[in-house]
């Protein structure tokens, strides 16, 4: 039974103006490693404030939480008004049928926290749900598309929780910005729609999908064209009206798992499952850097224990007296990062499931022996994982260094009472399992697990299927202070796995080379997930006078999605990534 045909939609939709920066020219790279930029690199979004900031992927969701935050809304209010709206109009990244992961500071007391709301692999879900009949992995889109891959979603009962400890707003009016655009229109995006062009012959499983992106089966929502999403608009009014339990245990939790179950790829997710879920707190993850402490999200997601174990390798070598037009600066990065990602790729899952080393990995000594692996001039011939002090595995494991592509969004907020949100949601893949719903799109997240369980030794794999675990994740909410506890950061990104190295990247940029947030912003990419040095085609004359340097080097685009805030001077300055359709509003 549908829900939205018997609910009334009866809403105003208020906009606001806000206080935001002109387009802010950014300096062009010093020509000893000038780039040819690529489609709006040269210039950055960027808003300056004193009361409070908004970043996030799209200017409908930055504009709602504007207008939360200036009504006098906590961060956690405005990210959940913004979510909601993200939903709909960038539904190809993130939305309830998705999970996330948040990094929270509540300034009245104090405190750091983090929520885990990532999705859940069903119950019965075994090690070779990827598994072939002949024994091989699955290729990427025959498990993504459809149900096998959707895991239980995560991202309302994260919210939830959020808006329990700290929202001020009534949960009903915070999805009321949402339900009107649905309901009256949203203005298509361009990019929404270039994302459909590359994706229409993978909605295949599901028609309801197929008919809401591609009107006449074959052409895309046009950009610039007004669309409406009434059921969508209809599922947000029944969870404003009887709450987040109602998705999983009343008819939205009943249409979701009957769609998983029917679909021809058919998943194993239930209404017990979804009975079950719940979002988890977790301490966050934090470590030094050159006087800083940068706070991230643990594991299940690698982001800080990835991001923090580059770090403090990388705090062995003067990146700032180099700088960063010095190609031995990028090659130090990209050594770096193997040697975090050969740690992340064999150690790193969800800790309920599995033993890790965790924060062994932070050790100092332990970071000090592998920066003393690094040859400032050539590349290590080969990187394996490291054995922090006082680690004893249960078991023998194995690596899971597989790749696969990008999705995400990521919001940065900071209100009037100084709390501070960085959170990163997803639906996994572009567009998540091409499921739709009840008006959205159901992930694909099960897909982040290793797809075979053990190596050829039969080693297992510490990221492998099991029932009701969390897959690895690569997102890292990130919010960084000063010594005297102030912050000074707060970013993350969209992208994969390559979403440590675009923190990364930001954080060396900010902390080490003195580079304004729009700058950092507009550099082109470069990071090392292990493999080969990867450089963002807007970068591409970097590319040759790194191979030189003894680095096999990618050169392509990259799907990032960086929102951050700079805290300097006594402002805070917004700045979205250009490479998406974001801005940044404050006041």
């Amino acid at each position: 039974m549908r829900i939205w045909p018997f609910i009334a939609i009866l809403l105003v939709f208020s906009s606001t103006n806000a206080n935001v920066s002109v387009m802010a020219q950014v300096r062009p790279a010093s020509p000893e490693i000038a780039t040819k930029r690529g489609k709006n690199l040269n210039k950055v979004q960027i808003a300056t404030g004193t009361k409070f900031m908004a970043v996030t992927a799209h200017p409908d969701a930055t504009k709602v939480a504007y207008d939360v935050l200036n009504k006098g809304g906590t961060a956690a209010d405005a990210a959940i008004a913004a979510q909601m709206v993200l939903g709909l109009v960038e539904p190809q990244s993130s939305g309830i049928g998705g999970g996330a992961f948040i990094t929270y500071y509540d300034a009245a007391n104090d405190k750091l926290f983090s929520i885990d709301g990532r999705e859940t692999a069903p119950a019965t879900a075994g090690s070779h749900l990827f598994t072939r009949d002949d024994g091989k992995a699955m290729g990427f889109y025959q498990a993504a598309n459809g149900g096998r891959a959707v895991g239980t979603p995560g991202l309302l009962r994260a919210l939830e929780k959020l808006h329990n400890w700290q929202g001020k707003m009534p949960w009903k009016d915070l999805l009321q910005p949402a339900i009107t655009l649905a309901a009256d229109g949203f203005t298509v995006s361009d990019r929404l729609q270039q994302s459909l062009q590359k994706e229409v012959s993978r909605f295949d499983t599901d028609t309801a999908a197929k008919i809401y992106f591609y009107p006449d089966t074959t052409h895309p929502a046009k950009g610039g064209t007004i669309k409406t999403n009434k059921e969508y608009a209809a599922t947000l009014t029944y969870l404003a009206a009887n709450g987040v339990s109602s998705f999983y245990d009343d008819v939205l939790a009943r249409n979701l798992v009957e769609k998983v179950r029917k679909n021809k790829n058919a998943g194993l997710l239930s209404i017990e499952d979804m009975n079950d879920y719940q979002a988890v707190e977790r301490m966050p993850v934090c470590n030094g850097y050159r006087g800083y402490k940068v706070c991230s999200m643990g594991q299940p997601s690698s982001g800080a224990l990835t991001l923090l174990n580059m770090l403090g390798i990388l705090e062995h070598f003067d990146l700032r007296k180099m700088g960063k037009d010095n190609l031995q600066s990028w090659h130090i990065i990209a050594e770096a990062s193997r040697l975090a990602f050969a740690d992340r790729n064999h150690y790193m899952a969800d800790p309920d499931f599995v033993k890790t080393p965790d924060r062994l990995l932070l050790d100092p000594a332990y970071l000090k022996s592998r920066a003393a692996l690094i040859n400032p001039k050539t590349p290590m011939p080969t990187v394996s994982h490291g054995v922090p002090a006082g680690w004893v595995a249960d078991e023998p494991q194995a690596q899971d260094a597989s790749i696969k592509p990008p999705g995400t969004t990521h919001l940065s907020i900071v209100d009037g009472y100084g709390n501070i949100l960085s959170m990163t949601s997803s639906i996994e893949n572009a567009f998540g399992s091409r499921i739709m719903v009840d008006g959205y799109l159901l992930n694909n997240q099960l897909t982040d697990f290793a797809f075979k369980p053990s190596d050829e030794k039969g080693h297992p794999k510490a990221n492998r299927v099991e029932g009701g675990k969390r897959p690895r994740s690569s997102m890292s909410p990130t919010i960084i202070f000063d010594a005297a506890g102030e912050p000074i950061l707060v970013i993350g990104s969209a992208g994969g796995s390559r979403i440590i190295g675009f923190v990364l990247q930001r954080i060396i940029s900010v902390i080490d080379w003195d580079m304004s947030i729009a700058e950092a912003m507009a550099a082109p990419h470069v990071l090392h997930r292990g493999k080969k040095l990867e450089v963002e085609s807007a970068g591409v004359e970097m590319a040759e006078p790194l191979k030189s340097f003894g680095h096999p080097v990618l050169v392509g685009e990259m799907n990032s999605g960086l929102t951050a805030i700079h805290f300097k001077k006594g402002k805070m300055i917004g700045a979205a990534d250009p490479r998406r359709d974001g801005i940044a509003m404050g006041e």
